[in-house]
């Protein structure tokens, strides 16, 4: 039985391997920092090839896992902060973006950070 494909889906997906693509990440640590099913990943990368939305050579697959491990990404004078994520206990992240009020940011942390009851 075949089925049918979801357009909306195949168009999210797509984005998802071209974004992958243009990070020069492994596949591994694209979908861990994105929040994407590795295999789901696969999968859809493998049915966008059959489809012929995408096309992957051995070039390609090299290209990405040679990829050097730190890139210049911008010039002295040109970066823009994009914010900071903290760790916490218990694998909870904070995500902090630029301009936060650093008081607020105090007190939350001790909230978290309290030993639980």
């Amino acid at each position: 039985m075949a089925r049918h494909s979801d357009s909306g889906k195949e168009r999210r997906w797509l984005q998802i391997v071209q974004r992958w693509r243009k990070s020069r990440l492994g596949v591994r640590e694209f979908c861990q920092w994105r929040g994407v099913s590795e295999p789901r990943f696969y999968v859809w990368r493998r049915i966008l090839r059959e489809r012929g939305l995408i096309n992957e050579d051995a070039s390609t697959a090299v290209a990405a896992a040679a990829a050097p491990a730190f890139v210049q990404v911008a010039e002295a004078g040109s970066f823009v902060p994009s914010g900071i994520e903290l760790v916490l206990g218990a694998g909870r992240l904070l995500r902090i973006r630029p301009g936060f009020d650093t008081d607020l940011l105090r007190q939350l942390l001790r909230v978290l950070e309290e030993p639980s009851c």
